[in-house]
């Protein structure tokens, strides 16, 4: 990495409705226990053209790309990884080259659905290579993408349950979900009869904001959730949306006894590789992780924003 370490210089979480990101805190302390002038911030993107204004200006380090621009950023940067190609979908920008930077990008959600996913759970049923389960997920937007990367390629899951109330949305997610290796069966849940037919998931990830279902197609959804939610069988809930901490989707989960991981882990399991993207190897080896967590952890206790 070659973003001069000794420049102020600032990180930014960008997309909308990020002001009530708890990130900043603990990026912030990353950057004061390495000693770099960096600062993070959360900045609201209006449209597509603002977070491009800010990826492209000298004193950026990095970006956190966040909704709606996960899938449409994409085409605007000089450079996309194998992740960011493979996933469909980006959240991570960093930089490449002294005088003329080019601006790359990359995923980095799948490694906090994976860390997630894999923080509670029974050992001895937990899906395998030699024993593979299905999942499920609900929503089927950039997130979706990185929690379908997770399931299929890192934790065993052969069939992956899209819960979605447009159909459009979710032919996008099977055409991108043909990259992957090995590539999921990807099953549009419809009807609660639907289901009925279908094994239990193991694993459940939410990847969509905290709304109270409204529409015909909402209620219908989340009837099917509940459905799947209230088997016998449990395995681990993970909520990507933090914003409330416990939102309407833990609550279910916890009142028929999932095991949940609330969505503010996403954010620690991914920030080793965002750091060696970033600053350079050389710093992580000096990345205090349990400062870090600790840092991210205090920020979620204190953030009145998300604490509803």
């Amino acid at each position: 990495m070659t973003t001069p370490q000794s420049q102020s210089m600032t990180l930014h979480l960008v997309g909308q409705g990020v002001t009530h990101s708890i990130a900043y805190s603990m990026h912030n302390y990353i950057a004061k226990s390495l000693g770099l002038p960096w600062t993070f911030h959360s900045t609201e993107c209006a449209s597509l053209e603002d977070l491009l204004k800010l990826a492209k200006a000298p004193t950026t380090a990095g970006l956190v790309v966040t909704m709606p621009y996960k899938n449409s950023v994409m085409k605007h940067l000089d450079e996309l990884d194998e992740l960011a190609n493979t996933i469909g979908a980006c959240n991570n920008v960093y930089y490449k080259g002294d005088d003329e930077r080019r601006i790359c990008g990359t995923n980095t959600d799948w490694r906090g659905v994976k860390g997630c996913l894999l923080e509670k759970g029974d050992e001895t049923e937990r899906p395998s290579a030699a024993s593979p389960a299905a999942a499920l997920i609900v929503g089927a937007g950039g997130a979706s993408r990185a929690a379908a990367y997770a399931l299929s390629t890192q934790l065993h899951c052969s069939t992956i349950y899209i819960l979605n109330r447009d159909d459009q949305e979710v032919a996008d997610l099977i055409r991108d979900t043909q990259k992957l290796n090995p590539v999921p069966t990807i099953i549009h849940v419809k009807t609660i009869e639907q289901a009925k037919e279908l094994p239990s998931p193991y694993y459940v990830v939410g990847t969509v904001p905290d709304f109270e279902p409204k529409t015909e197609a909402e209620v219908r959804m989340a009837s099917i959730l509940e459905s799947f939610l209230r088997r016998p069988q449990k395995g681990v809930l993970l909520d990507m949306c933090f914003k409330p901490r416990r939102t309407r989707m833990i609550k279910l989960g916890e009142s028929l006894s999932w095991p949940c991981v609330e969505g503010t882990h996403i954010i620690g399991y991914q920030i080793e590789e965002q750091w060696r993207l970033w600053a350079g190897e050389e710093y992580i080896q000096k990345l205090n992780h349990q400062g870090a967590w600790d840092a991210l952890m205090k920020a979620a206790e204190e953030s009145k924003a998300i604490n509803l």
